[in-house]
């Protein structure tokens, strides 16, 4: 039998099936190149820009003040500006005190001048007595606001985690924390005497119960997503409280101490009012014994700035201990 060149029905079974397929991609893909292709952004033309958000700092740490960004997470004032603004806080209040003090508005023995001040810092300074008072009134606080941490950590935890803790413990905290430690003051006198251990009682009874519910609220703003995920990963719950909880919560738990040192300050002041011979607290009854307010002043001077350069110590461990948290 004759075959014509162009009847494919009678070839070998293979052959046939090769130029079927073949039929079939070119009628595809004459249809694909039959039909008008829009290109990607014809829809869009006419179309406004869309507006773009600024760009933000990549780094995985918290938001705020020296941040770069504001309280509210907007664009914040540049380093230069917040810079005078720091400046623009002392400087003020310093020209203000001086032109009051030159217009002698007040008599110099109640309010003394800058100057007056600044000669009784060099004095003190010098003779060594505001170097010994400043290192008691430090060691002071050392001790017994190292202490109360010591003893609200571990409790502010456990209140934190555990509903029997926070049961047990929550209605005795709450009762003493509004109890005032300087009304302890006579109680301790009797039960440790005038000297070094009552003091540091006042400072512990000060800090620990306001230190311990402020550890807890910190441990119970742990997101709970956290340790589901680590407990379906197979962690237990020493491991979680170990390697989640905890490194979560430290930087808001080193806030709270941040916070809670201004206190220590000031209950070291009340204790060295009373029956003491160094400190800080000390220097300043002497003085308004003999109403020398300069040195009064200068003494204020010097605890305003070691309470200041405590607080930037305890900011930045806070920020390199939670450079993970956003």
């Amino acid at each position: 039998m004759e075959t014509t060149p162009g009847d494919d029905r009678l070839r070998p079974g293979r052959v046939q099936l090769a130029l079927l397929a073949a039929r079939k991609v070119e009628a595809l893909m004459g249809a694909r190149t039959a039909e008008p292709v829009a290109p990607p952004d014809a829809g869009r033309r006419g179309w406004e820009p869309l507006p773009r958000r600024p760009d933000r700092p990549g780094r995985l740490r918290r938001r705020g003040p020296g941040s770069g960004t504001g309280p509210s997470g907007g664009p914040g004032p540049s380093a230069r500006a917040r810079w005078g603004l720091r400046a623009a806080s002392v400087l003020v209040p310093l020209v203000l005190w001086a032109a009051v003090s030159m217009a002698e508005l007040v008599d110099p023995t109640f309010l003394p001048s800058p100057l007056a001040v600044l000669e009784a810092f060099a004095e003190m300074l010098g003779t060594g007595q505001l170097l010994d008072d400043t290192l008691a009134s430090l060691g002071r606080v050392g001790a017994g606001f190292g202490l109360a941490v010591l003893i609200s950590v571990p409790l502010g935890v456990a209140m934190g985690t555990s509903a029997v803790a926070l049961a047990l413990l929550e209605p005795a905290v709450g009762l003493l924390r509004y109890m005032p430690a300087a009304a302890f003051i006579p109680l301790l006198i009797i039960w440790l005497g005038l000297g070094e251990p009552s003091k540091i009682a006042i400072l512990v009874l000060g800090v620990v119960f306001f230190n311990t519910l402020m550890v807890a609220d910190a441990v119970r703003r742990v997101p709970g997503e956290l340790g589901q995920a680590a407990a379906t990963l197979g962690a237990r719950r020493g491991e979680i409280l170990r390697k989640v909880t905890w490194p979560y919560a430290l930087p808001a738990v080193v806030d709270a101490a941040r916070i809670n040192a201004a206190a220590a300050w000031n209950f070291v002041v009340v204790a060295e009012l009373i029956a003491a011979e160094s400190g800080l607290g000390y220097r300043i009854v002497r003085a308004q014994r003999f109403l020398q307010t300069d040195k009064i002043f200068a003494v204020l001077i010097v605890i305003g700035i070691v309470g200041l350069l405590i607080d930037v110590a305890l900011r930045v461990l806070r920020d390199r201990l939670g450079r993970w948290v956003v």
